[in-house]
Order: structure tokens, then sequence, then C-alpha cells
């Protein structure tokens, strides 16, 4: 079989960690003997612009080829604030791509739903059965934008499948698209690099002080992920000697040191930018502590790397993570004030849940099954479509 997936959100050589879920769902996918072509637009960065983001994005390489997987990035116009018009030109520039395949693809995953849902009824008039995957904040977020919400709930309506990472989201979705039918479709785990062993030697590896708690918060430093609650809730909760790590960059990455340095944290506050991922799984090992405080979320996969590697999590109880903690309820913390979510970080630090009962919490997600079950959700989809154009 030859899928097409069409994201925004994907890994590259500037940014190895974004979008790791949608890679390694797209090489278990491919493992099972089918064709993988991933097309993901990326905003055009002349050299004058080449700046930051735009920077990375000019970085990007066009083409890449891995085993049966390959990777295009088309290039599109992107202005700042024009969201809608930015879709459109996202979609068309996905779909030119997808029509250099010719006709061997069988049917198009939209994995991140938004701006690729907008390529759905162009992909539909082409014969080509779509599923559309929800993640979190391409729903959610888009759902809540007068502009861009009745157009993602046009694609949903009309999708031949559709699938999300957790229980929440299928739900949300059913409501978009009024009709239930949205299937969940867990990610899974790469076990070769997250799994339990000895703390101290993660943090000789890493260079770290090997008696300090340490809390780490990996993720991107960005609004919904909330880290100035992540850095209050730190200096509400953690003991003195404590040490707070940041994986990850993003806009509010100059608003975060001047709120450590107001603090008077700079001596146990480090910024680091994103990881390679083999390296973050030494992270998870070397931590006392997995912090996330986000205000939305789909089903973070940060959560289950560090339960992998037998390291507590507090994370706040929204979106599809108290699915994945229900076993392990100390480690959930109300999606209110830092000073709770300090008081719930203090006694997990002091008393953390045993080992055994963080690795029950991961136990049964793998990306093998994470394959087959989109294998089977790509034969439906396509049986789905056929039967929609018998009845023209």
């Amino acid at each position: 079989m030859e899928l097409a997936v069409i994201t925004s959100l994907f890994p590259s050589p500037p940014r190895p960690r974004e979008g790791i879920f949608a890679l390694e769902r797209c090489r278990a996918f491919a493992e099972r003997g089918h064709g993988v072509h991933v097309i993901q637009p990326v905003p055009h960065a002349p050299p004058l612009l080449a700046r930051g983001a735009r920077g990375d994005f000019r970085r990007m390489p066009r083409r890449q080829v891995e085993g049966r997987l390959s990777i295009s990035r088309p290039r599109y116009w992107h202005w700042p604030g024009a969201g809608l018009s930015n879709a459109r030109r996202f979609a068309r520039a996905a779909l030119a791509s997808l029509k250099r395949r010719g006709p061997a693809v069988r049917a198009v995953l939209l994995d991140y739903a938004w701006p690729a849902a907008l390529a759905t009824a162009e992909l539909q008039r082409l014969g080509k059965p779509v599923l559309i995957g929800g993640r979190g904040s391409d729903i959610l977020a888009v759902a809540e934008d007068a502009a861009l919400a009745p157009w993602l709930r046009r694609a949903l309506a009309s999708a031949d499948g559709r699938l999300a990472v957790s229980r929440d989201l299928c739900e949300r979705m059913d409501t978009l698209a009024g009709a239930p039918g949205t299937r969940l479709l867990a990610n899974g785990i790469d076990r070769s690099r997250f799994f339990p062993g000895d703390r101290g030697a993660a943090r000789r590896r890493l260079g770290l002080d090997a008696r300090a708690p340490l809390v780490l918060v990996v993720g991107h430093l960005i609004a919904r992920k909330d880290p100035l609650r992540a850095l209050a809730a730190f200096a509400a909760g953690a003991p003195a000697a404590g040490r707070l790590v940041f994986l990850g960059r993003g806009e509010l990455e100059p608003e975060l040191r001047r709120a450590i340095a107001r603090a008077d944290l700079s001596g146990r506050v480090e910024l680091r930018p994103e990881t390679a991922p083999g390296e973050l799984g030494d992270w998870y090992r070397a931590a006392d502590l997995l912090l996330l405080t986000s205000h939305r979320e789909g089903r973070p996969n940060v959560v289950l790397e560090a339960l992998a590697c037998a390291t507590p999590v507090l994370a706040t109880a929204v979106g599809g993570t108290p699915e994945l903690l229900a076993d392990l309820p100390e480690c959930l913390a109300p999606d209110g004030e830092a000073g709770a979510i300090g008081a719930r970080l203090a006694d997990l630090l002091r008393s953390p849940p045993e080992a055994a009962r963080l690795l029950g919490a991961a136990a049964g997600f793998s990306w093998e099954r994470c394959a087959r079950e989109l294998e089977e959700m790509i034969e439906a989809a396509v049986a789905r479509a056929a039967e929609r154009r018998s009845e023209r």
C-alpha cells in the first residue's frame, strides 16, 4: 500500500523533536511493508528573512528518503496573521506535491488536522480516500477560531475516516463533525530509547549533579504549555537544593529568562534547547520528576516516555492526560494556580510512586500496535470511499 501523509509537524535536522510522534508512526507503518510519502509544506524563507524560525525552515531539506519512507517539503508563502489564506496556500502546495506522486497513492492521512484539512475536498475529487487525524491544538485551538472552525467542521464531516490520539479528542471531533465515528489511535513508545535505568549513570553521562533533586520540563516554550507556571510551581514546591531544567525553545523563552532572574533562580534553573531523540531517554532517567503544566493537550508523548523510564510525572489534568494517568491519581494536578501544583510537586519528590506502577501505566503502548490499527482504519476508509462513489 502507498500512503501519503500531509502534516505541518514532522522532525527535521533543525527541529529533531518536532512531531517526533508522526515520524515514529510512519516508520512503524512502513515497517509493515507499506510505502509512506510524507508531505510537509513549510514557509518560504528568503535569505534576508531567514532568522529564527524562518532560518529553521530554510535549513529543512526539500527531500529525504529513509527506506520505504520519503519526505517532501514544498515551500509556500506564509504571511503573519493571514490564517485562512495561509492554510489554503499550505493545502495547494501539498496537493501539487501529491499529484507528482501519480496514481499509486491509495489513501491520504491528514496527520495533523489543520491546516491539512483544507485539502480534503480536492483529494476526494481526485479519488483519494481521506483520513483526518487529531493531535490536540490542531483541533481544539482551530475549533475556537470563528474564521477557521467552519472549514474544519466541513472537512471532518466529509472525511472517509477520523482518528485521534485520545478519547477526549475523539469526542470533540465527533461533536465538530456532527456524527460519531472518530476512532482512538494511541501513540506508541520507542522502547529502544525509553526504558528504566540507573539514575546516577544517566546523570554522569549528561554531566549533572549526582545528588540534587532534578525536575524536568520537556516541550515548546509556548503559552499553552505554560512554562512560566512550571517555573512558579518549582519555586513553590521544590527543595532548596532542587534544580529545574527546561528542554525546548519557543516564543516565551525571553519572558521565561526574565522571570527566572526576577525570582533569583538563575543558579537553580537551566534552559537548554530541545535535545536529540537519542539523548532524551537519559534525561528522563536522570530526572526525579517530569513536570507538565499545559492548559491544553492531546495525549502528551512526554508523559508516556517518562513513565516508560520509570520516572514520576506531575501533569495538569487536561485533555487526554488523565487517560494516561488514570492509575496514578497522585500524578495529576488541577489546571489551576502554581501554588497548588507546587504542593503536589513537593509531595511527589518526597514520596514518588513505585516504579512498577509507573511502568504499568505505560504498558501496552507500542508503535507496532499503532501501525497495525492504522492499517485497519485505512482499509475501512478505502471501503467507505468506494461505497460513497458507488452511491453517486
